[in-house]
């Protein structure tokens, strides 16, 4: 996994976790937060996409 993935990844738990304590305590802030966890989750997934579509193109292609 690439370290950007991994970064995204951790930064989207970090914002589920600050979602559900921000609804826990009766805020709605956390709709932003749920907002951020989204789009850390669609570049955790891009990213990932990103480099195996990069590790597949860099392998030799065999011949038929």
């Amino acid at each position: 996994m690439p370290r950007i993935a991994l970064f995204a990844l951790v930064l989207c738990v970090l914002a589920v976790a600050a979602a559900v304590v921000s609804f826990v305590q009766g805020s709605f802030l956390g709709v932003v937060w749920v907002l951020i966890a989204g789009i850390t989750s669609n570049m955790t997934w891009f990213y990932v996409r990103k480099a195996r579509m990069e590790k597949e193109a860099a392998r030799p292609t065999e011949a038929a």
